[in-house]
């Protein structure tokens, strides 16, 4: 219990920020109407880019029997390339929708 306590008091201000920007996405993307979520997909594949790369990033500095960290890393790597290959395919679908068919002879 007391390396949690501990925990918390050193990471007091990350924690604040992590709640902090979970709630300050949650109402910017409340607010967005229904139509622009597909597009807004198109720009959260750059975050997820810099997740995967924050991730990668960890798994280098970590420590070879930090299965915890490494298991976090590699989660981050895994889910950050399911978001962006998601979102690249709902694009490449919306894009499809704007070309011209073509006539039938």
């Amino acid at each position: 219990m007391d390396t949690i306590y501990q925990f918390f008091n050193e990471n007091l201000l990350l924690i604040y920020l992590l709640i902090f920007t979970i709630i300050l996405g949650f109402e910017v993307i409340s607010k967005v109407p229904t139509v622009l979520h597909t597009p807004l997909m198109s720009g959260a594949n750059a975050i997820s880019g810099v997740v995967i790369i924050g991730a990668i990033l960890l798994i280098r500095q970590a420590d070879p029997d930090d299965y915890l960290t490494l298991s976090l890393g590699f989660l981050g790597v895994v889910l950050g390339m399911v978001n962006v290959a998601g979102g690249f395919a709902v694009t490449d679908r919306m894009l499809e929708m704007f070309k011209k068919k073509k006539a039938k002879k």
